[in-house]
């Protein structure tokens, strides 16, 4: 019986979650900074370019470990450990204006990317699976947090 994978990434959407970004915690909604200004100036250019590569640091890096089953949101289709230079192209054109999806070994866990924004999430990650992404965020120059659950 053939897997729907998009069934199971919608029911990875409703799962705790941790954001893998270039910040080491969530921004306040009442910080006075200039939150959005930074970002701006994150999402274009070269700076952009070199934030796409350090996400495709961690992802490829979680691909050495996991089998990765990938929608990158053109199509309904899903890939089983696509190239890597297919799957870096996808995820840097996710980060600029779409959107892609990445299940992890058939669907344990799952890792999102959409344009516009200056992070990438992990949905239901193992203990294990957690302690690698830390280690390839924080090597790639990245932090690993998780957003205040509301209560």
């Amino acid at each position: 019986m053939e897997q729907n994978y998009d069934k199971t990434a919608e029911r990875l959407l409703e799962t705790p979650y941790w954001v893998i970004d270039l910040l080491p915690m969530q921004v306040p909604q009442d910080c006075s900074g200039q939150f959005f200004a930074v970002e701006q100036y994150y999402l274009t250019g070269e700076r952009h370019e070199r934030l796409c590569h350090q996400f495709a640091d961690v992802v490829l890096g979680v691909n050495c470990y996991h089998d990765l089953t990938v929608n990158n949101g053109s199509d309904d289709e899903w890939i089983k450990n696509p190239e890597p230079e297919a799957l870096v192209a996808w995820l840097t054109e996710a980060l600029q204006h779409g959107h892609l999806c990445a299940l992890i070994d058939e669907g344990a866990s799952l890792i999102t990317a959409s344009g516009g924004d200056i992070n990438i999430a992990l949905y239901n990650p193992s203990p294990a699976l957690l302690e690698l992404v830390r280690q390839l965020a924080t090597a790639a120059g990245l932090h690993l947090w998780q957003p205040q659950q509301p209560s």
